[in-house]
C-alpha cells in the first residue's frame, strides 16, 4: 500500500482525479454505472477518483473509453484545469509542461498545446519494453495522428501491425483496438495530434 501516499503529492494525479469524478458526475453515473461501462472495478475508480492511486494508462484507456473520450482529451481536461497561464496563447516553457507518468509502465506523457487550442498535441516517451493497449472506443470521435520522433514503435492497429521508425507517421482511421508497444531495448519517443471529429 506504499503507492497511496505519493498519488496524493502529485497535482496531476489530483487533477485526474478531479476530472474522472467531474466526468462521471456530468453523465450522473454511480460508480457502478462507470463500472459496468469501463470494465475498472469500483473499488479502484473509488480510489482514484479520491486521488488515492495514479491510474495506469490501460485503466485510463478503458474510463476515458466509457465517456467517450480520447486518453489525450481526458488528460488534457485534467491538466488544463491547473496548469497557471494554460489557456492563455503564447510562449510555454517546456520545464513549465506537467508530465504524467504511467506507474504500470513508465511511459510518460506530456500535453505540447494547451487546453483552448484547437487541436491535441502530445508527447510520449514509451520506455523499452513497454506495451500499452487501448480498447477502440478510447479512439471514438477523434481523428488522430502518430508521428515517431525517435526509436521505434510496433505499432498494432486492430489486425494491422505497423513498424514505425522515426520520422513515420500513421494516420488512425475508423476506431479499433490497439497497442502501442516498444519492443527494442531503447526508449520510443512519439507525438499524437488529434482534432475532434463527431462530439458524442
Amino acid at each position: 500500500m506504499s503507492n497511496i501516499v505519493e498519488p496524493l503529492a502529485d497535482p496531476l494525479v489530483r487533477q485526474i482525479a478531479a476530472r474522472v469524478r467531474t466526468e462521471r458526475e456530468r453523465r450522473r453515473w454511480t460508480l457502478a454505472q462507470l463500472a459496468d461501462a469501463s470494465g475498472v472495478s469500483s473499488a479502484m475508480i473509488s480510489r482514484i477518483e479520491r486521488g488515492e492511486s495514479s491510474p495506469t494508462a490501460v485503466v485510463l484507456g478503458k474510463l476515458s473509453a466509457a465517456f467517450q473520450l480520447s486518453v489525450a482529451s481526458l488528460l488534457a481536461l485534467a491538466e488544463g484545469a491547473w496548469e497557471p497561464g494554460a489557456d492563455v496563447p503564447g510562449v510555454r516553457r517546456g520545464a513549465d509542461a506537467a508530465e504524467w507518468r504511467d506507474p504500470g509502465t513508465g511511459y510518460r506523457r506530456r500535453q505540447i498545446t494547451g487546453p483552448r487550442f484547437p487541436a491535441e498535441i502530445a508527447e510520449i516517451r514509451l520506455p523499452a519494453g513497454a506495451r500499452v493497449p487501448y480498447p477502440a472506443a478510447a479512439f471514438a470521435f477523434v481523428r488522430q495522428l502518430v508521428w515517431v520522433l525517435d526509436g521505434r514503435l510496433t505499432f498494432h492497429d486492430g489486425d494491422t501491425v505497423h513498424e514505425l521508425e522515426a520520422g513515420d507517421t500513421v494516420e488512425l482511421g475508423a476506431p479499433a483496438e490497439r497497442v502501442f508497444a516498444n519492443t527494442t531495448g531503447s526508449e520510443c519517443r512519439y507525438a499524437v495530434a488529434l482534432t475532434r471529429d463527431t462530439q458524442p
